[in-house]
């Protein structure tokens, strides 16, 4: 969430951080599910992939519908959102919310109990807490290794400061705590997302901003899917934008996958690799 040194008041209104956590939210689950699916049929169990890609699917529709885009793009603009949820958007998309939680917990008893998969996941492409720690490992990656942080939580930027987000960790750093993490984020997104919904305050969209002024700095600080993403803007004359630093969570974590390929066989590469699911190209920005 945005904050600038210059006095200008370029903080969005409360209903436009709501609308914002609820985008994020379900890019979350979207891509949680998409990932549960691939590291099922990664782990042998192609099941597991028809699953989840089919309700993924299903909630991409969602979002088209009622936001216009699959993938949610250009949704977030300055000051504010450029989307809204009327009533029976908003009913639609709790009933759906209820539906995919119940094939959640159906899909993770599966997952827990199938002893092929588990014999796949556990111990492997373990990073440990320490080395996490060393490595400055954030996001998903950083929970599943002992580490419970969590821009959502602390700091805990507007509106999830109202929604106190409970952060799902896990000790282990293999592949099955990287699996669970996932189940449990799916499930606190959904629950996250029913609290918006039925919270949405009134309000704007989108608050004016005016021209930023030469000198004026500012940052964006928010917890994606992967992890943290980190933007600082520096303006120059006329608006122009004279510097910029992106951060993005795959930046950061690519050392902790090298890491965590070390002792394990091959063919688990590709399961350790998409228990990360880096961005090969910084798509997280």
């Amino acid at each position: 969430m945005p904050r600038a040194s210059s006095s200008r008041k370029a903080q969005p209104g409360r209903r436009a951080l709501y609308l914002r956590a609820l985008l994020l939210e379900r890019e979350r689950i979207a891509n949680h599910l998409g990932d549960l699916g691939a590291l099922g049929n990664d782990g042998g169990l192609a099941f597991g992939l028809a699953q989840f890609s089919r309700l993924k699917e299903d909630l991409l529709r969602s979002n088209e519908r009622v936001f216009g885009y699959r993938y949610l793009m250009d949704r977030v603009v300055p000051g504010g959102v450029a989307c809204d949820v009327d009533h029976a958007a908003a009913c639609a998309l709790l009933d759906e919310g209820e539906h995919l939680a119940s094939e959640l917990r159906t899909l993770r008893a599966i997952y827990y109990d199938h002893s092929g998969l588990q014999d796949r996941c556990i111990t492997c492409g373990r990073l440990g807490p320490r080395a996490a720690a060393l490595l400055g490992v954030v996001g998903l990656a950083a929970r599943s290794s002992g580490h419970a942080m969590d821009a959502r939580a602390h700091p805990g930027f507007a509106p999830y400061g109202e929604l106190q987000p409970a952060v799902a960790s896990h000790r282990n750093g293999d592949v099955a705590a990287r699996i669970v993490v996932r189940f449990e984020e799916a499930f606190e997104s959904l629950r996250l997302q029913r609290l918006v919904l039925e919270r949405l305050p009134a309000g704007e969209l989108r608050a004016p901003l005016g021209a930023a002024a030469e000198g004026a700095f500012g940052i964006g600080w928010v917890e994606g899917w992967r992890g943290e993403v980190f933007v600082a803007l520096h303006a120059g004359e006329g608006g122009r934008v004279r510097r910029c630093h992106p951060h993005d969570p795959s930046w950061q974590n690519w050392p902790a996958l090298e890491h965590a390929v070390i002792g394990n066989i091959v063919p688990d590469f590709p399961l350790i690799n998409k228990s990360f699911n880096l961005s090969y190209a910084g798509a997280d920005l």
